[in-house]
C-alpha cells in the first residue's frame, strides 16, 4: 500500500500522468552463472507480481495513445522486450499470461530462424572456450585469463566493449576471426523462429521493429539506416500478417546510438511511436518518437519499488 501511494503521488494519471516503460531482454529458465544479475523465470515472475500489484500495466500502443490525449491511468506502466530471444516465447510468455499482462517485443528480424547476434556469439564462444587462457593476440584482441567464471565474465565485457562501436562489417569480421580461433560451436537456437513470433502475436502481444541486423544507427550511413528500419518492419509484417507500429532504437542511447535524423526516419516510415534506452518516465510533452525506458534489476521488492519511483524523477535525455 505504501508503494502504491508513493507511485500514485508521482504518477496521478490524466494530464499529469507518467508512463514507466520497462525493458527486458532475456528470461532464462534458471540463473546464468556467467550473468547472475540477469533475469530468470523466478525473478521475472516476482517482478510481474509486484508490477501488477502497484501499477496499471497496459500495452504500449494503448499507453502511447493515452499519453497523447492526456488520459493515462494513474501509475501507468508498459513492459517491453528487445532483440527477439527464443526464451521470450518459451519462458516469458507463459509467465505474462499467468499474470494476465501484455508486453511489446521489439525484434531484430535478421536473426530469426537460426540466426545469432554478434554479441551472443562472443558470449557463447567465451563461455565454451577450453582451458584457462584465451589468446586472441593474433587478431589484435588481447589475452584473457578465463580460469574462473568472473574472469570469463570480464573477458566477455572487454571483448564486447572493443567491438560494439565498430562498423557493422568490421565487427562481424572480427567475430568471424574469433570463431576460427576458438574451438567451440555456439548454439543456433538463441533467437526466436517465425512461428514463435506468430505465437506471441496470436497471444495478444505486440510485435515492434528493431531493424534487421541491429546496427548502431549513429555509426551507419543514412541510406543504410533507413533500409534497416524499413526492411525490418516489412519482414515482421510479413510474418504476423499485420502492421508493425512501434520501434526501438538498437542500443538506444540518444546522441551515442541514434541521432536527430533517426526519429524523423522512423516517423516517415509509418511507425506511431519509438522508444530509446534513456532513463526516465514519459509525461505530457514527451517526444513520442523518443520515449524513455529503463531496466529493472533490483532483486528485493523494496529496492525494486524505489528504483521505479526514482526513475519517475529522472530527467529524460533526447537528441
Amino acid at each position: 500500500m505504501l508503494t502504491r501511494a508513493l507511485l500514485h503521488l508521482l504518477s496521478r494519471g490524466g494530464p499529469q500522468g507518467r508512463l514507466s516503460i520497462l525493458i527486458y531482454h532475456r528470461v532464462a529458465v534458471q540463473p546464468d552463472p556467467l550473468f547472475p544479475d540477469e533475469c530468470d523465470a523466478q525473478r521475472f515472475d516476482a517482478q510481474l507480481r509486484q508490477l501488477a500489484a502497484c501499477f496499471n500495466v497496459i500495452p504500449l500502443s494503448d499507453a502511447v495513445r493515452a499519453l497523447e490525449r492526456g488520459k493515462l491511468p494513474p501509475r501507468a506502466a508498459s513492459i517491453t522486450f528487445d532483440d527477439g530471444y527464443a526464451d521470450n516465447a518459451e519462458v516469458a510468455l507463459p509467465i505474462l499470461q499467468r499474470h494476465g499482462l501484455s508486453a511489446t517485443f521489439f525484434v531484430a528480424a535478421g536473426f530469426l530462424d537460426g540466426g545469432r547476434m554478434w554479441n551472443d556469439t562472443v558470449i557463447e564462444l567465451v563461455r565454451l572456450a577450453p582451458g584457462e587462457l584465451l589468446n586472441l593476440s593474433e587478431i589484435g584482441m588481447g589475452r584473457f585469463e578465463i580460469g574462473t567464471i568472473p574472469q570469463r565474465r570480464q573477458a566477455i565485457i572487454s571483448l564486447i566493449d572493443q567491438l560494439k562501436y565498430l562498423p557493422m562489417e568490421s565487427r562481424q569480421a572480427k567475430v568471424d576471426e574469433m570463431c576460427a580461433l576458438i574451438p567451440a560451436i555456439p548454439p543456433d537456437d538463441l533467437m526466436m523462429t517465425s512461428d514463435q513470433i506468430r505465437t506471441l502475436h496470436a497471444a495478444g502481444m505486440e510485435i515492434g521493429g528493431h531493424t534487421v541486423n541491429h546496427p548502431i544507427l549513429a555509426r551507419t550511413d543514412d541510406s543504410l539506416a533507413r533500409a534497416e528500419i524499413a526492411n525490418g518492419k516489412e519482414m515482421l509484417e510479413g510474418i504476423i500478417r499485420g502492421p508493425v507500429r512501434l520501434f526501438a532504437y538498437p542500443n538506444g542511447k540518444p546522441q551515442r546510438d541514434y541521432l536527430p535524423q533517426h526519429p524523423e526516419m522512423v516517423k516517415r516510415l509509418g511507425f506511431d511511436a519509438a522508444v530509446s534506452t534513456a532513463h526516465g518516465a514519459a509525461g505530457a510533452g514527451s517526444d513520442g518518437y523518443q520515449l524513455p525506458r529503463f531496466t529493472p534489476w533490483d532483486r528485493g521488492e523494496l529496492r525494486f519499488s524505489l528504483r521505479l519511483a526514482q526513475n519517475m524523477l529522472t530527467a529524460v535525455e533526447t537528441v
